[in-house]
């Protein structure tokens, strides 16, 4: 174990989904060693086939973890607390990790820690941005979920709006395969965009309407189910006319521009109701640099847009260990029987309260 007197160092592994990935934090912010191996076989099938993932975590967690520790310069006895993904995620992928780590906090005699993947999404950004701390609006955007949060203070947050269907990056992923652009969607959807006119095609933008108000239950909610269909119809039309290969970079353009518009709306909608100009982003689709320019540009000089690195903008075991510090040092321990749940319920998390 290290010093009493120094921070704590913490080992965290997350394999929620298709990264198997180890981080070693000693304190805050000091990330002493972080490898995170992706699975491309994904790519083949257009998307993550969970019995493929949970089998690749099986046999990359071991390596992971050592390289890991070795790239800190540590040995495994220099661990003081170990943790790991419990939730949401693929099932199969979580108990790899769980499990794992779990015996790594038997075998040490160490506490463990069972941390929740949305709430680590939104300390990821903190690792790396000494601004990114409470009060701030959350946008957390990503292949799974699409939530827009305020946050008072860690452990506490209150749900603003969610989606109602499809997140924002499974739409980037489903547009992108309709277009022919491979996975994932987001970096593919965007780079090709890069060429294209987003005022080309005219998509809808769900719920979003001038005359909302606070009152109401879609003021902060999202819905991307409609938008795929509506790209998905034009694609099969332009592909009909042979017009398809010419307009990609248009489609993909618009479609971005919409999806972009439409998360920054609401996002704005908040930092007015909440008083409140500090916008912290997390997940996936924050790496999206249309994103951050547009809700730099939203947000004006006064704001603070805080934001991950793309390597901590993806799932990564840094974020999961620096979460459970927090929660370590609130004395919250986890018992060695916890289990992983697809559907973890968020810790601190209260619905926004509509009148009427």
């Amino acid at each position: 174990m290290s010093d009493a007197r120094q921070p704590p160092i913490v080992l965290g592994v997350e394999t929620s989904c298709d990264e198997t990935a180890a981080a070693v934090l000693r304190g805050e912010r000091e990330l002493l060693g972080h490898i995170i191996l992706s699975q491309d076989v994904h790519a083949l099938y257009g998307g993550v086939v969970p019995e493929i993932a949970a089998r690749e975590h099986l046999l990359a967690i071991d390596d992971v973890v050592s390289g890991a520790v070795r790239e800190a310069g540590l040995t495994l006895r220099a661990i003081d607390v170990v943790c790991a993904t419990a939730g949401p995620g693929l099932i199969g992928a979580l108990l790899v990790g769980l499990t794992y780590a779990k015996a790594v906090a038997f075998a040490l005699a160490r506490p463990f820690i069972a941390v929740h993947h949305l709430e680590a999404h939104l300390f990821a950004t903190s690792l790396e941005h000494e601004g990114a701390h409470p009060p701030f609006v959350a946008l957390l955007v990503s292949g799974g979920h699409t939530m827009l949060l305020w946050v008072p203070e860690w452990g506490s947050y209150t749900l603003l709006g969610e989606t109602r269907d499809d997140a924002a990056g499974e739409a980037f992923d489903k547009v992108a395969k309709v277009l022919g652009l491979g996975y994932p969607g987001g970096p593919a959807v965007e780079r090709v965009a890069a060429s294209g006119n987003p005022r080309a095609f005219s998509f809808p933008r769900p719920m979003l309407a001038s005359n909302q108000t606070p009152a109401e239950t879609d003021y902060y909610a999202f819905s991307f189910s409609g938008l795929k269909t509506s790209v998905a119809t034009r694609v099969r039309e332009l592909d009909t006319a042979g017009e398809l290969e010419r307009r990609r970079a248009d489609v993909a353009a618009s479609f971005q521009a919409v999806v972009v518009a439409v998360l920054v709306a609401k996002v704005m909608r908040a930092v007015q109701e909440m008083r409140c100009s500090r916008v912290v982003l997390g997940g996936g689709v924050a790496a999206s640099a249309a994103l951050r320019a547009e809700l730099a540009h939203a947000l004006g000089p006064d704001g603070e847009l805080y934001a991950p690195s793309p390597r901590l903008a993806t799932d990564n075991a840094a974020m999961i260990a620096r979460t459970a510090l927090f929660r370590w040092q609130r004395g919250e321990v986890a018992p060695l029987h916890v289990t992983a749940r697809a559907d973890l319920p968020f810790p601190g998390l209260k619905r926004r309260q509509v009148d009427g």
